[in-house]
């Protein structure tokens, strides 16, 4: 494929910017809305790609470890306006969250009696709603028989006696491995993938980074015994091992930052608690973590170091996995791994529900009534997140 988009397709990154920007500003509800919006605006408002391109384009992403809704709008920028574009697509749509969760962290920091207020433990509380929410609706659709249920199972026992980076790194690999030679999945059609501008050769280089900075990364840790290269060897695996959505986030982080120091666990859920209210993507968390973390990295730029971390094996995958995409879809094997991994995931998010979610946020029956108000009003309801968000903070409030 050539390195650059077709002169029909070309566009000023500027205005890749301005499309995503509105999004970012107003895109509530996690990633499956944002793909709804996406849709409204570039399939059928604008008219950048087509039906059939955007579903193939979305089947990548979700294929693909990372944010599948960012990753999706950096390959409608770099389709639309080149490389300047996928970086104006990528900025529109996270810099308004990213900016409120530093100003957030910054009102924790000179705060921080704020972290144990009644408003924030209402935070803590919907973020058991919100996880619950995501397991529930994952599970149904990436484990609808007994054997990936069985491995999503083992997944979570497996990172319950193993809380650790190792224990979730573990499970997926036992997951995928029983994904590949022990799941019995139909053949899918074929078709032509929609092409992008990225050639083999720049699909290696970024896939071979994508590998060096998971192996460098924890090296230097080792070997230098810093704490900043730890913490961004954390963030960056995470980011590098997230299938499945932005809650599946949470653990890896929580495994990275809480049990070193650099993030008390009550700041932490009261971060992930307030990240429901904005929006634009969840990984916009991390930008919070920097922010607020105690050590050498922290502050604005602790937050943007963060941020850039957790995105950057994602957008290494996805310009890595763009020229070969039409070739890996079609490996019955990947896909039977992909689907064992996908089990595995929904088992990890199973686990951090418990710890964790639940263990830090529910002390009593009045705060289960509140989970489970907010749970219902999320399920049942169809309420939009940030009024819930918003209501159980201030019944947090009112309670204490």
């Amino acid at each position: 494929m050539d390195d650059g988009a077709p002169a029909a397709q070309r566009d000023s990154a500027w205005r890749v910017f301005l499309a995503f920007l509105r999004l970012g500003l107003t895109s509530f509800g996690g990633p499956i809305a944002h793909l709804g919006y996406f849709r409204a605006e570039f399939v059928e408002r604008r008219r950048w790609l087509d039906d059939r391109g955007y579903a193939d384009l979305v089947a990548l992403c979700q294929f693909l470890p990372g944010p599948a809704s960012s990753q999706v709008g950096m390959a409608i920028g770099l389709a639309r306006a080149g490389w300047p574009g996928l970086l104006g697509a990528w900025l529109g749509f996270t810099l308004p969250s990213a900016i409120v969760m530093i100003l957030f962290a910054y009102g924790i920091a000179y705060a921080p009696d704020v972290a144990e207020s009644g408003w924030v433990h209402g935070l803590k509380i919907v973020a058991v709603a919100i996880v619950a929410q995501a397991v529930w609706g994952m599970a149904r659709t990436l484990c609808p028989d007994r054997p990936r249920a069985a491995l999503a199972i083992l997944a979570a026992l497996t990172t319950l006696l193993l809380p650790s980076a190792v224990g979730q790194i573990g499970a997926l690999a036992v997951a995928a491995l029983i994904g590949r030679y022990g799941l019995s999945l139909p053949e899918v059609a074929s078709g032509q993938a929609h092409r992008y501008p990225v050639s083999r050769a720049t699909g290696v280089i970024a896939l071979s980074l994508f590998v060096i900075l998971l192996v460098v990364l924890p090296l230097g840790a080792v070997i230098s015994g810093s704490s900043v290269l730890a913490l961004l060897d954390g963030v960056y695996r995470a980011g590098a091992l997230v299938f499945g959505g932005g809650h599946v986030v949470l653990p890896l982080l929580q495994a990275t930052v809480v049990p070193s120091g650099a993030v008390s666990n009550a700041e932490f859920l009261a971060g992930y608690g307030a990240a429901q209210a904005v929006p634009g993507p969840l990984f916009t968390f991390a930008a919070y973590l920097g922010a607020v973390a105690h050590g050498p990295l922290d502050g604005w730029v602790g937050g943007v170091a963060l941020l850039v971390t957790l995105f950057l094996p994602a957008f290494l995958i996805l310009v890595g996995a763009l020229p070969f995409w039409d070739t890996l879809r079609q490996r019955h094997g990947i896909r039977m791994a992909m689907a064992g991994i996908n089990a595995g995931v929904v088992g990890i998010l199973i686990s951090a529900l418990y710890d964790p979610v639940w263990t830090s946020a529910i002390h009593g029956p009045r705060d289960f009534g509140l989970a489970l108000l907010a749970f219902g009003l999320l399920t049942i309801g169809r309420a939009p997140p940030v009024l819930i968000v918003m209501l159980t903070a201030v019944l947090g409030w009112v309670y204490s």
